[in-house]
């Protein structure tokens, strides 16, 4: 003998039968990450009751959650901002050399106690959140054919492409914010990244860049904030 379910992955539905059952939901690689994120999404949603503001306000709350990260990570960028002109001697000094260019490079880091990649961690620490956004709005059932503004089911991309564009132009005005990275390379990579981000937004879960679009405005109030108060 066997027992059967048949019928929508709604947690607490799955919950009548087996209390284990929520596991038969794919939640991806970050299913640690995505299981309480939608169990958070679901709770304000019983309050809010629209999925669209659930998203945004579930948004505010991560980002108050890794905003001392995010806090560093600007920090960070500001000090390499402010030993550029420094960084930049020592790559005139060694144009010919390029090892001993990087070994000064990474003494002076040393020195002034820096780490090149602390205006990167921000990002980085980012993605498993947004990979398991992905999965949990992939299988949220409940997000099916849920209408917010213009889009008519925030399972689907923007039939219009409106939230792609301006999640482009939110992340270009955020990069515009920061102090450029010391490194060429780095700095022509962090400028293309609005232009992929969209192109590869175009066909994600409405519901999910709503989610980035949102993150990216809390991220320019707060670098807006930073800045103020740095420049006095």
């Amino acid at each position: 003998s066997f027992q059967l379910f048949v019928g929508p992955k709604i947690q607490s539905e799955l919950e009548k039968f087996d209390l284990s059952l929520p596991a038969a939901m794919d939640l991806g690689w970050f299913d640690f990450l995505a299981h309480p994120l939608l169990s958070v999404l679901r709770w304000i949603q019983g309050y809010v009751v629209n999925w669209g503001v659930a998203i945004i306000l579930l948004t505010i709350i991560v980002r108050s959650v890794m905003f001392p990260l995010a806090f560093k990570g600007m920090m960070s960028m500001r000090k390499m901002s402010a030993l550029n002109p420094k960084i930049k001697q020592i790559r005139e000094k060694n144009k010919g050399n390029k090892e001993k260019m990087n070994k000064e490079i990474m003494q002076f880091y040393s020195q002034h106690k820096i780490n090149p990649m602390g205006g990167c961690l921000p990002m980085v620490l980012q993605i498993p959140v947004f990979i398991a956004f992905y999965w949990m709005l992939l299988d949220t059932v409940e997000l099916r054919q849920t209408a917010f503004w213009w889009l008519t089911d925030l399972s689907t991309e923007d039939p219009y492409y409106i939230l792609p564009i301006i999640m482009g132009a939110s992340m270009f005005v955020q990069q515009k914010l920061n102090p450029p990275p010391p490194d060429p390379m780095q700095a022509k990579i962090m400028m293309s990244l609005p232009f992929v981000f969209t192109i590869f937004f175009l066909w994600f879960p409405s519901g999910l860049v709503l989610y980035w679009v949102f993150n990216n405005i809390l991220s320019i109030a707060q670098q807006w904030s930073i800045n103020k108060r740095i420049n006095g």
